[in-house]
């Protein structure tokens, strides 16, 4: 399975709801890196991180275009 997931297009709360699905199935410490272009996705990745226990590794914008990188928690 990639650690690679295109949420372009989506708007909340899909982002996050992919990022759950893919993290799930990914191990303790596997890195996750998602794009998106949904203007909420600023508030609700990180906020998604904090309260799963995954760590935002960073995130960096490109135009519309955010790229967040996530480790996920035990």
């Amino acid at each position: 399975m990639s650690n690679d997931l295109d949420a372009i297009g989506l708007l909340c709360p899909l982002p996050v709801l992919k990022a759950r699905k893919r993290l799930s199935a990914l191990n303790p410490g596997d890195i996750l890196e998602m794009r998106t272009d949904d203007p909420a996705a600023v508030i609700d990745v990180p906020h998604f991180c904090n309260e799963a226990g995954h760590t935002l590794i960073s995130s960096a914008e490109n135009g519309a275009v955010t790229t967040w990188t996530i480790r996920k928690g035990s």
